[in-house]
């Protein structure tokens, strides 16, 4: 009977909260790899917007070209640059929401965080009340000893 009642408490001492706890934990792992993902998509965004940039850069016409010839480099070259821009904004928008998701990792982390505080909380409360309790155990089989011994040895016996 005394198993089956501390099993019972056992029970109703688990953290209410445990369930909730693992899916914020879970929140948080999907987050993460959200963000991760969203950083790798800003970097490639950024690597290739510097490429374009670098390309653009070193584009070079050649001192003399037919006017054809040059009518035509020039709108390449135009829509080089409008292609570097592009790929420039591109890698902005990347970065904001790059920087968007990692906020919302940060607000998953904290609310975990929350919840693991009070699941130590709990874990503390019910080592106190176990430490407690067998204090009061171990007090109890001192007090009763002496008590059934009827030896005093010269000291009060301590009672609650």
């Amino acid at each position: 009977m005394a198993a089956a009642d501390r099993e019972g408490r056992v029970k109703r001492a688990a953290f209410r909260l445990q369930p909730v706890l693992e899916l914020r934990r879970t929140e948080e792992r999907a987050a993460a790899a959200a963000a991760a993902a969203a950083a790798g998509a800003a970097a490639d965004a950024a690597r290739r917007a510097t490429e374009y940039e670098t390309t653009l850069s070193q584009a070079v016409l050649p001192p003399s070209l037919p006017a054809g010839s040059f009518v035509a480099a020039m709108v390449l070259l135009r829509t080089a640059a409008t292609d570097a821009a592009d790929a420039r904004a591109l890698a902005i928008a990347s970065a904001e929401q790059a920087d968007a998701v990692r906020e919302q990792w940060t607000a998953a982390a904290q609310r975990t965080k929350a919840l693991e505080r009070l699941a130590e909380r709990h874990r503390l409360a019910l080592q106190q009340a176990a430490d407690k309790a067998e204090e009061r155990a171990i007090d109890d089989l001192v007090t009763g000893r002496a008590a059934r011994t009827g030896t005093d040895d010269g000291e009060a016996t301590w009672t609650a």
